[in-house]
């Protein structure tokens, strides 16, 4: 069974626009879960345009699935999550001021520093996961890290799916196979969406997860939050 855990950051994008609490992104999480979300997904960034980190201590409580907190791991960071300890903590490679995620670690020249933070989430009893792209040799040295997972960047999977889907999809085959034989569990996310997800998830060994949140929120302001989470479930069936 692969998990959707759904990102609502987007929700917390258009609260932040009126600076009130509508709509309530605590509620929308609960919402999630109870339309069938297996997780809730969030990002904060530093400058907490979106999801605040007041935000993540309000939903700590509330999600009974499995909370994935997602960021770069400043010290700021690290002790949010050692404080919440949620299911899984996502390594993202972004700048302060990125707009979204645009690439995966470069693992290797960053072996030691995320060798230290995986330790520290395992020492929390937190599951670690690197984002990377489909590089096998990247992957691998994600597990040297100690990683427990990677999640891997799909833009590039959803750029090219519309012209050659199995050409966009075969990558990300070999990344998955690679990944469960190096002893990682194997994540997914950006940019799928109910076009391209049901072909992914069809192709792709050993998918435990994928994680969406913009095109999601996207298509519940046509479809209703209840029938879009409905929807990407059944692309995972």
């Amino acid at each position: 069974m692969t998990n959707l855990s759904v990102n609502i950051n987007k929700v917390a994008t258009l609260r932040n626009a009126r600076g009130e609490n509508i709509p309530n992104v605590q509620q929308v999480a609960v919402d999630c879960e109870l339309f069938g979300a297996n997780g809730i997904t969030v990002h904060p960034r530093p400058d907490e345009r979106h999801i605040r980190y007041e935000d993540v201590y309000l939903l700590w409580p509330l999600i009974k699935t499995e909370f994935n907190i997602e960021g770069y791991p400043s010290p700021e960071f690290i002790d949010l999550v050692l404080k919440v300890k949620p299911a899984q903590v996502t390594l993202v490679p972004d700048a302060p001021d990125a707009i979204t995620s645009s690439a995966g670690w470069q693992v290797e020249p960053n072996l030691e520093f995320l060798t230290g933070i995986v330790d520290t989430l395992r020492e929390a009893g937190i599951r670690s996961s690197i984002f990377v792209d489909t590089d096998i040799e990247n992957i691998r040295m994600a597990a040297k890290a100690g990683a427990d997972r990677v999640e891997l960047f799909t833009k590039p999977y959803a750029d090219r799916y519309p012209s050659d889907p199995e050409s966009a999809v075969a990558p990300y085959i070999e990344a998955s196979r690679a990944a469960h034989q190096a002893g990682l569990g194997v994540n997914a996310g950006h940019d799928l969406n109910l076009d391209n997800l049901k072909f992914f998830h069809e192709q792709l060994p050993y998918l435990n997860e994928v994680s969406i949140g913009h095109s999601l929120i996207s298509d519940a302001l046509y479809l209703g939050l209840e029938e879009t989470v409905r929807r990407y479930k059944s692309c995972l069936e």
